[in-house]
């Protein structure tokens, strides 16, 4: 897979490593503001119920 992102990413080795670096912190940043906290809610571990 990363292979094959490297052989399409446009530029030569400097601008692929660049737009390697950006494409990883947009997955990043999608995952941090958008997935986990719409799945945060759906998650068991804040169910915590305690008897006394």
């Amino acid at each position: 897979m990363y292979g094959w992102m490297w052989r399409h990413l446009p530029g030569g080795t400097a601008i692929r490593t660049v737009e390697a670096l950006v494409l990883v912190l947009a997955v990043v940043a999608l995952l941090l503001f958008v997935v986990f906290p719409w799945v945060e809610p759906r998650l068991p571990w804040n169910d915590v119920t305690v008897d006394a």
